[in-house]
């Protein structure tokens, strides 16, 4: 999944973006309204999440402007401005949720997952499929109670193409959900990964099948081995 970050408060921003990675997900960080408006505009996002006294240009400008342009990605405001009026405002314009500084950081990590579970069209806590679960909130993948262990860039893409089985996801959005703009990986990179995947759900029943010239999907296999 992919964040954009727009925050200026550097020492904020830089603790926000930690936690963020460390939970597994690309994340964009800008810090003034109008690096946002253009980069919202050029990339695409899962979640952004928005202050709203920005240097430039006013955060709610910002969130007005997505929604202008038809930009379905979620919008978790978070910023100082907590009048009942100011809240009622950015949700009228399309805001998702609101939280108001300071705030808890479990309760922030709790809303990000929340409203990224429901981005990707997903009520419940724990999917499966086939043989294999996935709780969404602890990221962690499982079977039949026992721990499937996963390093963190595969984990991404394991939870990206299960999230949507049996459909395939293009390369490019795969390498768009698991990096930032700052980052860089390749299309070998990727078949890396996806050889690892391969290798370590065999045991479980699932497979990662390559639809040639598009992308991948995740399958079932016949049976276990």
């Amino acid at each position: 999944m992919r964040i954009l970050l727009v925050e200026d408060n550097q020492a904020l921003a830089e603790g926000l973006s930690a936690i963020l990675r460390g939970s597994g997900y690309a994340v964009d960080v800008v810090s003034d309204g109008a690096s946002a408006h253009a980069v919202a505009a050029a990339e695409s996002f899962d979640l952004v999440i928005l202050d709203l006294n920005l240097p430039e240009m006013d955060g709610l400008d910002v969130l007005r402007a997505m929604r202008a342009r038809q930009n379905r990605a979620a919008v978790l405001i978070l910023t100082a401005r907590g009048t009942p009026e100011e809240r009622v405002k950015g949700l009228d314009l399309g805001a998702d949720d609101y939280m108001i500084k300071p705030f808890d950081i479990a309760e922030f990590e709790a809303r990000v997952r929340v409203l990224l579970r429901r981005q990707a069209g997903l009520r419940a806590s724990v999917v499966s499929y086939g043989n294999v679960s996935l709780d969404l909130t602890s990221r962690s993948f499982s079977s039949a109670g026992a721990p499937i262990e996963i390093p963190a860039r595969e984990l991404g893409l394991l939870e990206l193409l299960f999230m949507r089985a049996g459909k395939v996801v293009a390369k490019e959005a795969i390498v768009q959900s698991l990096t930032g703009l700052d980052d860089d990986l390749s299309a070998n990179a990727i078949e890396q990964y996806v050889s690892r995947l391969r290798k370590r759900l065999a045991p479980y029943g699932l497979t990662v099948r390559t639809a040639r010239g598009i992308g991948y999907y995740l399958d079932k296999t016949a049976s276990p081995e």
